[in-house]
């Protein structure tokens, strides 16, 4: 079974410097694990890596979607194990980084991605007719709370004006109490991978998620939320960093209460993504922020799992 790592964990944990070190020293290159990353111009408000630092690493899926582009866990999937292949094909190491906890679980494990969606549109379905008129009285945001209260997975990934998707997530649940996004069987593990987590001390996590928040709009943010708050219905308008601004770009909303939004839905982001990793994979946890000797630790480990073959 072919051997990659992976790295995941919260937003500001430091899984970005860690995956380029860990490439520096074990001949690897990197694949992004971030769900929003895949954005061109996208850069500030998902901390995408800058070409500086990425210390002469190669980097893959970063900037193959324009903004307007949707991008599916599928298409993760299959693009991200074409770029394992070619990694592998130059005798290096995969290494993936990012928190998309969906992205990463379906690319380690044969996902069948899409069967249950198909299974909800074909079934005929008497709930479909009342939650359409529920939309219709109350908005599609209030039909999109309905499936966030039961099924937070789905409304991640699906907008809230995607009726027909909201919709079909909520008919899969009523019928069998899992998430549309989730396959009916356990999958086959397809890659021999060592899952790095990273984790602070909660105090000090939020803290760093707040300065990068604050450091993102000294960047200039704004601007790039300008850009994509030209397509409100896209994928990459859900992003928290720009949502959050669109009240103030529109002058419904002052740009302190914006920014403390976005904080507070960037703090809420990182203890789902804990939650997620710590409940759904077999990862072993470090603190590489609290820890100085964390990252040698890592090394080591990662060195010991590679002679073992």
């Amino acid at each position: 079974m072919d051997k990659i790592i992976v790295i995941v964990g919260p937003t500001a944990v430091g899984k970005t410097s860690l995956s380029i070190d860990l490439a520096t020293k074990f001949n690897g290159e990197v694949i992004s694990g971030d769900s929003m990353q895949v954005y061109r111009h996208l850069d500030i408000g998902t901390a995408k890596v800058r070409q500086v630092e990425m210390a002469g690493i190669s980097h893959h899926l970063l900037d193959i979607r324009e903004m307007t582009e949707s991008f599916s866990v599928a298409e993760f999937q299959k693009e991200a194990r074409l770029a394992i292949e070619k990694i592998q094909r130059q005798g290096k190491l995969p290494i993936v980084a990012g928190g998309t906890g969906l992205y990463v679980q379906a690319l380690i494990y044969d996902y069948k991605l899409g069967a249950a969606e198909q299974k909800a549109s074909d079934a005929p379905n008497p709930l479909r007719e009342t939650y359409e008129q529920y939309a219709l009285e109350n908005g599609n945001e209030a039909l999109w709370k309905k499936l966030a209260a039961v099924d937070s997975l789905a409304a991640e990934k699906i907008h809230f004006n995607n009726r027909r998707k909201v919709i079909r997530a909520l008919e899969v649940f009523e019928q069998t109490g899992k998430s549309i996004v989730e396959p009916e069987e356990v999958p086959e593990k397809l890659y021999d991978a060592y899952i790095i987590g990273l984790d602070t001390d909660r105090a000090v996590l939020y803290q760093r998620i707040n300065a990068r928040v604050d450091k993102m709009m000294t960047e200039g943010l704004i601007e790039e939320a300008k850009e994509v708050a030209k397509y409100p219905e896209t994928q990459a308008a859900k992003g928290i960093g720009y949502k959050e601004l669109f009240g103030y770009l529109s002058e419904k909303e002052s740009l302190d209460s914006a920014v403390e939004t976005i904080k507070q839905n960037s703090r809420r982001y990182a203890k789902r993504q804990l939650t997620w990793f710590r409940n759904r994979m077999t990862v072993d946890w470090f603190d590489v922020v609290g820890d100085p000797q964390a990252v040698k630790q890592i090394e080591k480990k990662v060195g010991k799992w590679l002679r073992e073959g």
